[in-house]
């Protein structure tokens, strides 16, 4: 069942394809949401090839630019990444990192992408012992693959006949509909790491209404399980960085060499395991956490000495995932986008991690539930040769969202240019790393169209 938690605004008429954009209608939003924003909400079908059909309401906060009428340059959608990321509170949140001139430029869009936060939510229902503590090791192939049906066997059932039309093409034409109904000749855009994908795939289905677009922090263009997996070998030599870095830390009492940290981690996973809520499967999903930000690492660091001090999780943080949509929305999409692994793509990528480092962190592999789920109803397209110069922002040491595979993404959009920060081992980079370098280059090219000559090489600060 769909349910319609949405901003308070009136409900607007479909769009349809060819017809008069419908202007939205902003007006106070409810309880909860940032009251710097303003709210609308927009009535798109559930399946765009039947427009007269079923509908769900998407979403839409606003905040307004700030500077003169020579400076507007119109309207900037933003996503914040996922599958799954809440983008209504994130035009607040995300405007306030931003170069001022790109606040006095634009209206700040934000959006619940269709099935996630108050645009008819998804709901996995027990997800298959997901939120269940402490959850099964997941180096256990034989528990990993049973909890990977389980999970999809939930997914499936809880979320019922909308789940094929919950994938990244109808976001991307829900989008389309959006920049409709605000007037907008062109969608200008600016979407992190998930939300790179999804502005390759509005390309791909909307070439002649790309505007200005830059994308942050860049999804490959390959399968989710294929990606899951190149992104888990990242990890792994990301953990060897932070290992590294600890060691170059001796204050935190872990040990003075990588070998000695490594075997204090070992040894505080493997004391984990009789834990009655914080097990090795939530240890995992934590180092997942801490390695795509370096800023957590000196915490990390030191909420493990306190355990292997005193047994004391509480620096671990919460156990369980916090946000049961966002978790829900992050396999449905996965698994629409793409084919379907088989089971024994799926336990050859394990035991391939497994070779490369006996306890690999195997808790991005999200798509390899989609061995159990349906095939997808409309895999994603992504990327266009017939669109105007695109900006891709990269850090060069992102293991949430690899250099190589965004160095594919952008061979996927013609005449695009690339701004790699160097030295950088964090994800998210534009209005995010405050590097003058990266966010000079994106603001002149969002607010005076400045495409650079060629990809642009920015440094960066490097580790903590």
């Amino acid at each position: 069942m769909i349910t319609a938690r949405l901003c308070l605004a009136v409900v607007l008429t479909t769009p349809l394809l060819g017809a008069a954009p419908v202007p939205l209608r902003f007006e106070e939003c409810p309880p909860g949401v940032d009251p710097a924003l303003e709210c609308a909400q927009l009535e798109v079908p559930l399946d765009h090839a039947n427009p007269d059909g079923r509908t769900l309401s998407v979403a839409v906060s606003r905040i307004r630019a700030s500077g003169t009428p020579e400076e507007y340059r119109g309207a900037l959608l933003v996503n914040p990444g996922g599958p799954g990321g809440s983008g209504l509170e994130y035009a607040a949140t995300k405007r306030a990192k931003l170069p001022e001139s790109v606040q006095r430029s634009y209206d700040i869009i934000g959006f619940d992408p269709r099935g996630v936060g108050r645009s008819a939510p998804v709901d996995c229902g027990p997800a298959g012992g997901l939120f269940d503590h402490p959850t099964a090791d997941p180096v256990d192939e034989d528990a990993f693959l049973a909890g990977l049906k389980r999970i999809s066997d939930d997914c499936v059932k809880h979320i019922g006949e909308v789940r094929p039309h919950i994938n990244t093409a109808n976001t991307a034409r829900d989008m389309d509909l959006l920049r409709r109904a605000l007037g907008q000749p062109e969608l200008n855009y600016l979407g992190v790491s998930y939300g790179t994908y999804l502005g390759a795939a509005y390309a791909a289905e909307f070439p002649e209404h790309v505007g200005r677009m830059v994308l942050d922090s860049v999804v490959s263009p390959d399968d989710w399980h294929t990606f899951d997996v190149k992104q888990g070998f990242a990890m792994i030599e990301q953990r060897d960085v932070l290992l590294r870095w600890i060691a170059a830390h001796p204050t935190t009492g872990l040990g003075s060499t990588p070998e000695e940290v490594r075997a204090n981690y070992d040894r505080a996973r493997g004391l984990l395991t009789g834990h009655p809520e914080f097990g090795p499967g939530e240890f995992d999903r934590l180092v997942y956490r801490t390695l795509s930000r370096t800023e957590r690492w000196e915490p990390f660091a030191r909420a493990l000495a306190t355990y292997l001090q005193t047994g004391d999780t509480t620096g671990f943080g919460p156990a369980e995932p916090t946000d049961r949509n966002y978790e829900a929305a992050l396999r449905t999409v996965k698994c629409a986008d793409s084919p379907r692994p088989s089971t024994s793509d799926v336990t050859g990528a394990v035991r391939a991690l497994r070779a490369a480092d006996p306890q690999p962190v195997l808790t991005g592999l999200e798509a390899a539930t989609c061995a159990y789920w349906p095939e997808p109803h409309e895999p994603a397209r992504l990327g266009s040769n017939d669109i105007p110069p695109v900006l891709l922002t990269q850090a060069s040491h992102d293991p949430t969202t690899p250099l190589a595979g965004a160095r594919e993404m952008q061979a996927r959009l013609g005449g695009s240019h690339m701004v790699t920060l160097h030295n950088s081992y964090s994800h998210g980079v534009f209005a995010s790393q405050r590097n003058p370098c990266v966010d000079d280059t994106a603001a002149a090219y969002l607010v005076d169209g400045a495409v650079p000559a060629g990809d642009v090489e920015c440094s960066g600060a490097g580790l903590p």
